[in-house]
Parts: C-alpha cells; sequence; structure tokens
C-alpha cells in the first residue's frame, strides 16, 4: 500500500496562518500497524487463562510463546493521559513462571503482509528504515526487547527499550536501520513481524543481542531481556503502537472507528446474526456476504451452540457443529447440524449472540 504525503498546502493559505511544518507529518496510511490505538476488539474485550500461542482479544495482535506461564488479556481503559488514547493492550501475569525453561518465551507481536510493504524498499540499496513508536506501562522496570523479523528471508533485528519508572505511562522511540538483503514477497502472505518480547529463556538470550539485520540466530534475539512472569504482580501495557517508514517519529495516526474495523475484519470477522433455511431436520444452512473481504478464503468456526427461530419456535443446537461448504474473500455459506424438528426449506433466523468466527488470519 503506497503512501502519498499531502504537500504545498500551506502555500495555498493566507498569511501563512499554517506553516509548511505543520503538515510533515501528514500521510495517508502512514502507519504500518493495523489497530495499533488497540480499538478494536472483535473476539472480547478480556481472555483468562492465556498460555499458548493465538489471538485472543485486541484485533491483530498475536501471542506467541511456550512456557510462559498463564495471563489475562484484556483490552483497557488505562491509558498515557492527554495523548487521545481511550484503550491499551494488556497482559495481566496470573500464574507465574520465575524459573524458565530454556525455551521459555513470549511475544506480542503483529503479522504485515509482503504487498503492504513494497515501499520500504527492503532488500534494496535504497531500504528504508523503519521507525517504531509506541506507549508502554508495567510494573516491573528494566529492559525490554522490540524485534523486527522478516518472515520471507529468515532475518531479524533486535533493539531494547527501559522501562524506567514502575507504573507510568512511559512513550518510546526506535530507529531500526534499512535492510539491503533479502527483498519481502508481494503477496498477501505474512512478510514482516513486529514482536515485543515479555520474556525469553537461556535459548533466545545466551548470544549477542542482533542490533542489525542479520540471518536470525535465536540466541542473539533477546538478550537483557526482563522475566514479566515471575510474579502474579506483574503487568505490562502498550498502545499508541507506530511503525514508519524513515528514522523520526511522527504523531500518531488516529483513524475513524470504521476505518479501523474494516481493516481489522479483512483478517477477522465475528457474525451474529444472518437467515438460512432447513435443508433436512436436523440441518440448518446459512450464507454470508462479508462487508469487508477477508484477506483469503476464510475458515470458520462456531462461539457456541446455534440459536435459531422460524418466528414461531425456537431451535438449538444439542452441540456445535459446522461444515464449510464454499468460502470466499467476499462470501461464505455452510451447513450446521445437530438440530431436531427443523421444516426442509422452511427459513429461519440466527435469534442470540452466539457468533460465528472467519479468520483469515496471518
Amino acid at each position: 500500500m503506497a503512501i502519498t504525503r499531502i504537500s504545498n498546502i500551506a502555500n495555498t493559505l493566507p498569511d501563512d496562518s499554517i506553516s509548511n511544518s505543520k503538515f510533515t507529518d501528514i500521510v495517508n496510511f502512514k502507519n504500518i500497524i493495523i489497530n495499533g490505538d488497540m480499538s478494536i476488539a472483535q473476539r472480547g474485550t478480556s481472555t483468562a487463562s492465556v498460555s499458548s500461542a493465538g489471538y485472543y482479544s485486541i484485533d491483530r495482535w498475536r501471542v506467541n510463546g511456550q512456557t510462559f506461564g498463564a495471563w489475562t488479556q484484556s483490552q483497557s481503559t488505562d491509558v498515557p493521559t492527554g495523548q487521545g488514547f481511550t484503550k491499551s493492550f494488556k497482559m495481566d501475569c496470573t500464574t507465574a513462571n520465575g524459573s524458565l525453561s530454556s525455551n521459555s518465551f513470549s511475544i506480542i507481536s503483529q503479522r504485515i503482509e509482503g504487498q503492504n510493504l513494497q515501499y520500504i524498499k527492503k532488500g534494496t540499496a535504497n531500504a528504508e528504515s523503519l521507525t517504531l513508536s509506541f506507549w508502554v506501562k508495567s510494573n516491573k522496570t528494566g529492559t525490554y526487547i522490540a524485534e523486527i523479523f522478516d518472515e520471507d528471508n529468515t532475518r531479524q533485528i533486535s533493539k531494547s527499550y527501559t522501562i524506567d519508572s514502575a507504573n507510568t505511562w512511559e512513550k518510546k522511540t526506535i530507529t531500526f536501520a534499512g535492510d539491503t538483503t533479502g527483498t519481502l514477497d508481494n503477496d498477501n502472505a505474512r512478510s514482516l513481524e513486529i514482536d515485543f518480547w515479555l520474556l525469553a529463556g537461556t535459548d533466545f538470550t545466551s548470544g549477542t543481542l542482533n542490533t542489525s539485520w542479520n540471518s536470525n540466530t535465536n540466541t542473539n534475539r533477546a538478550i537483557g531481556q526482563v522475566n514479566l512472569a515471575d510474579s502474579t504482580a506483574n503487568e505490562w501495557l502498550i498502545t499508541g503502537v507506530q511503525l514508519e517508514a524513515g528514522t523520526t517519529a511522527s504523531d500518531f495516526e488516529f483513524l475513524p472507528y470504521d476505518v479501523n474495523l474494516r481493516r481489522c475484519q479483512r483478517y477477522f470477522q465475528k457474525i451474529t446474526g444472518f437467515v438460512g433455511y432447513g435443508i433436512s431436520s436436523t440441518t440448518f444452512q446459512a450464507s454470508y456476504s462479508f462487508p469487508t473481504p477477508m484477506r483469503t478464503n476464510p475458515s470458520a468456526s462456531q462461539s457456541a451452540v446455534l440459536n435459531i427461530s422460524d418466528g414461531a419456535s425456537n431451535f438449538a443446537q444439542s452441540s456445535a457443529t459446522i461444515t464449510t461448504q464454499n468460502a470466499q474473500v467476499g462470501s461464505w455459506f455452510g451447513l450446521f447440524g445437530n438440530f431436531s424438528g427443523l421444516t426442509q426449506f422452511r427459513p429461519y433466523g440466527k435469534t442470540t449472540t452466539d457468533a460465528i468466527l472467519f479468520s483469515a488470519e496471518l
């Protein structure tokens, strides 16, 4: 996705009422990160007992790791004062791991499509530097690691930042040099990953921190990283995450809520209402057209048993079961079994908040 600067606007205004310098930060979609203000949480605002990799609450942000204790992940209203943010991403340790295994690690990451990154010119002599800025807060002070990982070429670069004051929002800015090696695929698959480390065993900390682009060596990825899982008193919050081309951080790019939602729906959609009809006494067929085309043909799952109605009677599955018959980037239809008493060809509509979850995550 190309970025376009708005230039020479000030020259059209009378009396130099707004200087050109005011427009240096105006860029259309300058932020490579989606949902960096943590405002979209289609899956829900809180998930407890997070102890394995996956997407749990705030859109586009994934937990990766193993043997990292257990956590409650939530969308928090604790935000830096006076910065325009209303939500943050929070990790709260609920089961500690004070003695990490060598392969223990936990990362909060966002994965990015290669076709959205061609303008950074990675792998060429004109490769752009990237500047990462964000607000962070934790009770546990010390050294943390932020990393960019190139999935197409298995290359990475790590930089450290320090949480200086406990329980205080701090803004951090990190610049990563451009990488003249390893072009990114121009497709809709994962190319770059932005990683925020929360803990790391010796498999990731026994080398020398790799602060320049190189082929990946795990032992060089997270040297100095604190163990955020060493106490159930520990928590870590982040918001205002922005990654942009260049060597300086500009003001955070706030997008309208509906624009932000549509960008997230490319990867995940939670649907609570649709209609269909009975194709037998036990099976209901439904179809759905996505309001936003998805990144690729999605997988479908249920949050709970499905409840449907013909306007006179309600029907519920005895247990959740869904079979996708056809999934496209723009539409889907499938079959729901384990009903009883349906009438063939009679229309039914879904009646409750149980949801169908469509995922095309990277």
